[in-house]
């Protein structure tokens, strides 16, 4: 909290010299902390939707904030509200996912990094497997394309979030790929957007299609890269029996993914603070 002061006042004193001048209508667009959320069925969410029908109930837990927007399929910003992939997964009957819960589990925390508005940017799509998001793919310019669009206004990209794989428990080899492509998707996403350490907090399967579905969250839970982070779906309730999770269990989910982005926040906080501490001291005896 002493940092966040003493960093308020070196902007009032920078600030002023520069001639720039703040409102506070530029602060959400230009101070938003942007989610991508990607993957396949149970992160574009079917909560509540049963024989192609979404029954329409939206929890408390995802209900509309006016400080959560989504980026649209038209790409603009707008406020966010359940189905939050409607448009996006557009070929099948989008419910609850696990989104809305985040986001506003997260700004209920008060820890939010001092953004006053979430930005969630949906890309997942029904029914894909891995190889369908592997660079040079169709799946993996959208989102490349629509983590560029969200921070053109301002921003930074907290996480992607990442729920996938249902897919690839159908055929041995997709499962036994799995790991590899999972790391190449990191790695290129990282270079792509210019984020060396950008975090990615990815859900182990609590499903699957076929009868591999061990082996591919044994691929999930056994990716050894710097900033990702494993929450794990298994034992969330299905509505369906064998593959989607319930509306309340997107709610749990939601949750446990907040929970794991401010686990990871509290770890790596001092030090990007500190850093920016630094460059605003220096601009001040450069200015003084």
């Amino acid at each position: 909290m002493e940092e966040k002061k003493l960093l308020r006042i070196l902007l009032g004193l920078v600030l002023p010299l520069l001639h720039v001048d703040v409102t506070a209508a530029d602060l959400p667009p230009s101070n938003k902390l942007v989610f991508i959320l990607a993957g396949q069925s149970n992160m574009a969410g079917r909560g509540g939707v049963v024989a192609s029908h979404w029954d329409g109930i939206v929890p408390p837990d995802c209900a509309p904030n006016p400080s959560i927007l989504r980026l649209s399929p038209q790409l603009r910003w707008e406020q966010a509200h359940e189905p939050l992939h409607d448009g996006i997964d557009s070929n099948r009957t989008c419910g609850v996912g696990p989104g809305m819960a985040f986001a506003n589990a997260l700004l209920r925390s008060g820890r939010a990094g001092g953004a006053p508005v979430l930005g969630l940017v949906p890309c997942a799509v029904g029914g894909t497997r891995m190889a369908d998001w592997l660079r040079g793919t169709d799946l993996y310019a959208d989102l490349v394309r629509r983590a560029r669009v969200a921070l053109e206004t301002g921003g930074r990209i907290g996480a992607v979030l990442w729920y996938q794989g249902e897919s690839d428990t159908v055929r041995l080899a997709d499962a036994n790929e799995y790991g590899r492509r999972m790391l190449m998707l990191v790695r290129d996403l990282r270079a792509d957007l210019a984020m060396p350490h950008l975090l990615l907090i990815q859900v182990g399967l609590a499903s699957g299609l076929g009868q591999y579905t061990e082996i591919v969250r044994e691929a999930q839970k056994g990716l050894k890269l710097r900033n990702v982070r494993f929450v794990d779906a298994k034992g969330l309730p299905l509505q369906d029996g064998h593959l989607h999770l319930s509306t309340q269990a997107q709610v749990q989910l939601g949750h446990m993914l907040a929970q794991a982005y401010l686990n990871y926040g509290h770890a790596h906080s001092q030090s990007p603070i500190s850093w920016w501490l630094q460059i605003m001291l220096a601009c001040c005896l450069i200015f003084l």
